[in-house]
């Protein structure tokens, strides 16, 4: 079995990776200039929003209630870069209520995650998060 990673997956890891290390930096422009302008975004037990401009939305949403930083990041990659996948652990912090959920007061939590992406033309067409929302609210006191 060849352990050799075809330059099509490299790319794709490389591709994911960058994201990940733009999202750990709070580096919004750095995170939305790897993702295809018309981005199939697919919300953790939500809809699915498309484009670059409701993913700069999301960021700005997220940013108004939560500190995040992402540990433990594994990015794997099929052999022709088309399709990627993470997972990683989310240590956070609530620090202003987010709408529909539990009031924030500094709740600080760690949740296991994960993502799938498609890869087209070196940019990331399609990004669908999952994580457990219930162990979510179960930590932040829900």
């Amino acid at each position: 079995m060849s352990h050799d990673v075809s330059p099509a997956r490299q790319q794709a890891i490389d591709l994911v990776s960058g994201y990940y290390d733009a999202f750990n930096r709070g580096d919004w422009a750095g995170m939305l200039e790897r993702l295809d302008d018309d981005v199939a975004h697919d919300l953790n037990q939500g809809a699915r929003e498309s484009g670059r401009e409701a993913f700069a939305a999301f960021l700005r949403r997220m940013e108004a209630s939560y500190r995040e930083q992402l540990r433990e990041v594994v990015v794997m990659a099929s052999a022709d870069g088309s399709r990627a996948a993470a997972e990683y652990v989310v240590h956070g912090e609530y620090h202003h209520t987010d709408e529909g959920l539990p009031p924030a007061n500094g709740q600080r939590y760690v949740l296991p995650g994960g993502a799938f992406f498609d890869i087209r033309d070196g940019r990331i067409a399609r990004v669908s998060n999952y994580y457990n929302l219930q162990d979510w609210i179960a930590q932040v006191g829900g």
